[in-house]
């Protein structure tokens, strides 16, 4: 049957051996053996953006990492080209473990700065995930206190008994944790007050030219104001103009993050160590 916007329904649109489905499913196969093989390969790094300070964008309050991996032919790939593919995999867990140990190896090594690392929520009763957290504090316990898990707002609203439970029992050692892409669909805002996020990251999807619309200052003012009523650090994402940033200074952001700042790369050279973290250290 045809629908008035040009396209045909068929009871079998969605079946394992619609045509379509059949090519993503290919598609999702050969990029999970695509990252499989750049694991076994140990050909999977770390790169960091750095989230800057609105009083002084000079001044770098912590870096986001982000894990690339290396196909056969020697290309980086970024996560956002692989991670649906692999988020509900043993592979997605492997990933997430991998990315913990270098970071807390990276804090371990570099006092000067604050990371922070992104999980899914599949990885909270992964118990690899927690072996990884808890062998990476014992040379130095303390480099919890600069570290930042990013959990994405979806994750979180999926799995919220889960969720809470995981958040206590990191949160008594030390580590910060984000609730990343906020407002970008899902949440239930009772869950702010029960979860206790300490950092807040509103969606870049807000902020394109957020200058010159109306709609988007009015959702971000409002999403400020709800990160600060509940006592949590903002970061705003995707910030790319000197415009933006301003107006989100305006606004009242905590941080910035985005092109404007700087695109992942390595970390720079050791830096004189900060003197005062952000408030929720």
């Amino acid at each position: 049957m045809a629908t008035p916007y040009g396209s045909t329904l068929d009871p079998s649109a969605n079946s394992a051996d619609n045509p379509l489905s059949a090519a993503v499913g290919v598609r999702d196969r050969n990029v999970i053996d695509m990252v499989r093989d750049a694991l076994e390969r140990k050909e999977a790094f770390l790169l960091f953006q750095p989230v800057v300070d609105c009083g002084d964008t000079r001044r770098v309050a912590f870096y986001e990492s982000l894990i690339r991996v290396s196909d056969d032919t020697g290309r980086t790939i970024p996560a956002k080209d692989f991670i649906m593919q692999v988020e509900n995999t043993e592979t997605g867990r492997i990933i997430d473990c991998l990315a913990l140990e270098i970071v807390m190896r990276t804090l371990r090594e570099r006092p000067d700065i604050r990371l922070s690392v992104n999980m899914s929520a599949r990885s909270m009763g992964y118990m690899g995930w927690l072996d990884t957290y808890f062998a990476g504090l014992k040379p130095d316990p303390t480099v919890a206190d600069r570290l930042i898990i990013e959990i994405t707002e979806s994750s979180a609203i999926e799995m919220p008994d889960i969720t809470r439970g995981f958040m206590d029992h990191i949160q008594a050692t030390g580590a910060s944790f984000a609730l990343d892409d906020f407002g970008a669909g899902y949440t239930s805002f009772r869950y702010l007050k029960e979860f206790l996020f300490d950092v807040i990251k509103i969606d870049q999807y807000f902020v394109r030219n957020i200058h010159r619309d109306a709609d988007n200052r009015a959702i971000v003012a409002t999403l400020i104001q709800i990160a600060a009523h509940f006592d949590m650090f903002c970061v705003v994402e995707g910030v790319e103009t000197e415009e933006e940033a301003a107006c989100l200074r305006a606004m009242g952001a905590d941080c910035l993050q985005g092109f404007l700042y700087g695109h992942a790369a390595t970390l720079p050279p050791v830096q004189k160590q900060q003197k005062k973290w952000p408030r929720f250290g």
